[in-house]
């Protein structure tokens, strides 16, 4: 089973091309570059800071020219990334379908991309979190059981202390959410690794029946064993007043989340700029 795994692991190494095939080459201003540089240092923003962070790379580089559409913007910077085999790749929150964009290296796979940044133990003790993830019901592991592997990490030996604290560091870089002692993939992660959990753990994934992704997190069909991601049920249910199993029709019985909304996330956002712009000229 190691050994398939390990095969798979080396194929997802191969380069891929970006989603949409071939792009027309476009020319990168000191406009993009500097979004592009902002977002590196970030790793995965929400569209609503997106959208600030590119119209303050225009007022610091460009005053004068019209603020292109973003999707139009990031288009030509994947353009130019194209080449690189890196993308601007745009995905979208699990719990709540909040609009993301993260920078994506499609020329190797994730977890080596992180062995920058983290030990080989480190790196292992990742693997076996995100593999107790994926094999979960909920899409969530308790620290206990991720720490109850620290014995079977490879490399350098690893105390539960430790562990502790690599975990909290995966947090911190967006790799791993944690919710009252229990972690989840960030959406930064699922952004990045989906091509390489599917084809590392093909008998234990999971796909949302309506966007066909990848699925951490979400409700099930409890007659037919359906999965929809939570905005998904949100969308498809909307004007549903009796939901049914879009598969074999029968009651769906989870309470049905809220649709986002951004127009009330940007009233919202605009309400807290507002709010501390405020503040500051009463200090």
């Amino acid at each position: 089973m190691e050994e398939g795994r390990a095969e798979r692991r080396r194929r997802t190494e191969a380069p891929s091309h970006p989603q949409g095939g071939t792009r027309r080459a476009g020319v990168m201003t000191d406009v993009h570059r500097r979004f592009l540089q902002l977002l590196m240092t970030h790793g995965v923003l929400e569209e609503w800071d997106v959208r600030r962070l590119q119209k303050h790379c225009y007022r610091v580089h460009d005053r004068t020219a019209t603020v292109e559409e973003l999707e139009d913007f990031i288009n030509n910077i994947n353009s130019v990334l194209e080449s690189l085999y890196i993308e601007i790749k745009k995905g979208a929150t699990e719990d709540d379908g909040r609009p993301i964009y993260a920078l994506v290296n499609l020329a190797t796979t994730s977890v080596s991309k992180m062995a920058s940044d983290f030990a080989e133990n480190e790196l292992d003790l990742f693997r076996k979190a995100l593999e107790l993830i994926i094999d979960s019901e909920t899409g969530f592991a308790s620290s206990t059981n991720i720490l109850n592997l620290v014995d079977q990490l490879k490399g350098k030996k690893m105390r539960k202390k430790e562990a502790e604290q690599v975990l909290q560091k995966f947090v911190q870089n967006k790799w791993l959410i944690e919710k009252e002692g229990e972690f989840t993939l960030h959406s930064r992660a699922i952004l990045e690794m989906e091509q390489y959990i599917r084809e590392t753990y093909p008998d234990a994934v999971k796909i949302c029946n309506i966007c066909h992704s990848l699925l951490i997190q979400g409700q099930s069909c409890e007659t037919c064993g359906i999965r929809m991601h939570l905005p998904c049920t949100a969308k498809y249910f909307q004007s549903s007043p009796e939901p049914r199993c879009p598969h074999c029709n029968d009651y769906w019985p989870h309470e049905i989340p809220e649709v986002f909304d951004p127009e009330k996330e940007r009233e919202a956002g605009t309400s807290r700029a507002n709010k501390r712009s405020l503040r500051s000229r009463q200090h």
